[in-house]
C-alpha cells in the first residue's frame, strides 16, 4: 500500500496525517452528551468500560474531525479547552442555528487583522477569516465560530469539496453574485458558459487560487 502522497513541505513529499479527534475535559459526561447532542452534532460512540472508563465521540455537521470526552481519558481540568475553532461559510446562519438549539452564543465580532482587537459586528467588508462568534459548553470549554468563504493561497491542497448542501448553496450564491459583476463588465451580455465560470470560481475560492473576473 502506497501511503506517500503529494503533500509537500520544503519541496519534499510527506505522509498524510489527518487530525481525527480533539479531547475536551468535562466534569459531567451525561450533561456534556446532552449539550452536544442538542447542537445537532452526530453521536458516533458511547463506550463505557466498568466505572473507571468511558469515551463519548461527537462529530460537528460537515466536519472530518470529532471530539472525545468521558471518564478516564484526560487529566486536564474540566473547562480548560479553549480556542476550539468551528469554521462556517455563513456565520449569521450558524449563530442563529446554535441559538435556536439553546446555545448561549456571543454577538458577532470581527478583527481588522491578525492580533488586532475585537470590534463589534460582522466584518464590514465581508472578508474571509474576519468574522467571529463564541460559545461554551456547560463546563466552559470555549468554541469559536469563524467565517471562511475563500481560503488563503496554498491552504488547501486537494480539490474543492463541500461538506453539506447548505455550504454548497452558499458558495453558489457567492459565485452568482460575482458572475453578475462579470456580466456587467462584459457589457451586460448573457454568458452562455456560465456553468464553467461558476465552477472555476467556486474551485478557485475554496482552494485559494486567483478568482476569475
Amino acid at each position: 500500500m502506497n501511503i506517500v502522497t503529494n503533500s509537500r513541505e520544503n519541496g519534499a513529499r510527506t505522509v498524510d496525517m489527518r487530525l481525527e479527534v480533539v479531547v475536551i475535559p468535562v466534569s459531567d459526561v451525561d450533561r456534556a452528551k446532552t449539550f452536544y447532542r442538542s447542537l445537532g452534532w452526530r453521536l458516533d460512540a458511547d463506550f463505557p468500560v466498568g466505572d473507571t472508563f468511558r469515551v463519548v465521540q461527537f462529530t460537528p455537521p460537515g466536519s472530518p474531525s470529532s471530539i472525545h470526552f468521558g471518564t478516564g481519558i484526560t487529566s486536564a481540568v474540566p473547562g480548560s479547552a479553549q480556542g476550539l475553532y468551528l469554521v462556517v461559510s455563513d456565520i449569521e446562519a450558524a449563530r442563529a442555528d446554535l441559538i435556536g438549539r439553546g446555545a448561549d452564543v456571543s454577538e458577532l465580532f470581527h478583527r481588522a487583522g491578525p492580533g488586532q482587537p475585537a470590534v463589534s459586528g460582522r466584518d464590514p467588508e465581508g472578508r474571509s477569516y474576519g468574522s467571529y462568534a463564541t460559545f461554551s459548553d456547560p463546563d466552559g470549554n470555549g468554541w469559536i465560530l469563524q467565517e471562511i468563504t475563500a481560503r488563503l493561497p496554498g491552504r488547501v491542497e486537494a480539490d474543492a469539496t463541500f461538506t453539506s448542501p447548505a455550504e454548497l448553496a452558499t458558495a453558489l450564491r457567492r459565485a452568482a453574485a460575482a458572475h453578475g459583476e462579470h456580466e456587467k463588465r462584459s457589457g451586460g451580455l448573457h454568458d452562455v458558459n456560465w456553468p464553467d465560470w461558476y465552477a472555476e470560481y467556486m474551485v478557485a475560492e475554496q482552494t485559494g487560487k486567483r478568482l476569475p473576473v
